[in-house]
């Protein structure tokens, strides 16, 4: 059996499709919502905070069942009825039509599966077991959200900043790639932690001096 290749889409103003309206599409769409799609969200019922969410125009929701004329325009799909014989036809409709789908929980009826995902703004960590432990892997991203927590997202945006200050004034890659373990390796995530912002800027500014001075 071959693994699943992780990857990372961008979703942008593309057109999604959630078929279903409980608690489990509310997750979907929320997270579909995070990363900038287009949400279109088909089903004869759906939970309060969906028909919110299309109140305020944050989601297009069509109240009814699901027709195959659905997918046009569907860059991805994801069936989450509790309707079996829904989920078959949303499957075979996107298998024929070579389109990305994800039936929750049904691995064999998907071409991609959502892993368990870690965020601390820029920094996102995903967890999957292939579909055969969803708990498992819900279970290492509560440790890991443990480890890697807010402080990680702040020096993700401090290192976002200094990353183009140095490309633009260190020629010599060498260097540059030494000031970014410099910081990678320092105590600045920590200091973050604490607060000490007068610390923090000690550290970048001891990094960004020693690399400048470099023959």
């Amino acid at each position: 059996m071959y693994n699943f290749y992780p990857i990372y889409l961008n979703l942008r103003n593309k057109k999604c499709l959630v078929v279903g309206g409980g608690k489990v599409a509310e997750r979907k769409v929320r997270s579909l919502l995070e990363c900038g799609a287009r949400v279109y969200v088909v089903s004869p019922e759906v939970t309060p905070a969906l028909e919110q969410l299309a109140w305020e125009g944050a989601i297009t929701f069509v109240r009814r069942t699901y027709t195959t004329t659905d997918l046009e325009g569907s860059f991805l799909v994801i069936g989450a009825t509790d309707d079996e014989k829904t989920n078959q036809r949303i499957a075979d409709d996107c298998f024929e039509r070579n389109m990305l789908v994800n039936i929750v929980d049904d691995p064999p009826k998907c071409n991609f599966i959502v892993p368990a995902v870690v965020r601390q703004g820029a920094l996102s960590i995903s967890i999957s077991t292939d579909g055969n432990s969803p708990v498992l892997a819900r279970k290492i991203k509560e440790k890991l959200k443990q480890e890697y927590g807010p402080e990680y997202a702040k020096f993700l945006e401090i290192m976002g900043d200094l990353r183009r200050k140095i490309i633009s004034s260190v020629p010599d890659e060498s260097v540059r790639r030494q000031m970014f373990e410099d910081l990678v390796n320092s105590d600045i995530i920590n200091l973050i932690k604490e607060g000490n912002e007068e610390k923090i800027k000690e550290r970048i500014n001891h990094v960004l001096n020693r690399g400048r001075t470099q023959p």
